[in-house]
């Protein structure tokens, strides 16, 4: 457990859909557990399933599910070394109230995928079904529900067209990335 700060660190990793934020979250705690880390994830998609169906996709049920996430974030610091939320988050504000009420060990990571590759990938037909007007409010898509990309990131993972090389992305990697804002390229 992260004693000097009272809790753990928290990586909120935003970016469009299907950038790879669950991808690269899963790689990376499950090398933590290996190292005999206490690790909780809170994928944005799960939380909404579980615990938040009645919420929908417009800005504000956006903003409330996150403000909800980050809620959960700062109850569980002190029963992990670190929290892992991979979440579109799309809004500027709602990722600075996530910072607020987390604190001091949020970090923030961009998962930077451009539009035209995770409309390329679309492994779940999403993007191809909001384009043909069968899903509203799809983030980055509609013009009601932007995806604003983050200015301050801590750190900004840059993903291109190749498969997720996990290796730039070992847990000492991120960590000391975090502490000096950088740009990780090829992941």
């Amino acid at each position: 457990m992260n004693k000097k700060n009272g809790g753990a660190f928290v990586f909120w990793f935003t970016g469009l859909s299907g950038a790879g934020k669950t991808t690269i979250t899963d790689c990376v705690a499950k090398e933590l557990t290996n190292r005999g880390q206490k690790v909780k994830v809170f994928d944005g998609d799960v939380v909404r399933r579980q615990f938040h169906r009645h919420l929908g996709f417009c800005p504000e049920d956006i903003r409330e599910n996150n403000r909800v996430i980050a809620e959960y974030c700062r109850k569980e610091m002190l029963e992990a070394d670190y929290i892992f939320v991979p979440i579109i988050s799309p809004f500027a504000d709602s990722r600075q109230a996530a910072r607020e009420v987390i604190g001091e060990t949020f970090r923030l990571v961009y998962v930077k995928t451009s539009l035209k590759e995770v409309k390329r990938r679309d492994t779940k037909g999403l993007y191809q079904k909001a384009l043909a007007g069968q899903i509203q409010n799809f983030i980055g898509i509609d013009p009601n529900v932007p995806y604003e990309p983050p200015l301050n990131a801590d750190l900004v993972l840059i993903r291109k067209k190749r498969p997720l090389n996990i290796q730039p992305l070992s847990f000492w990697n991120i960590s000391t990335s975090c502490r000096k804002k950088q740009h990780l390229s090829r992941v």
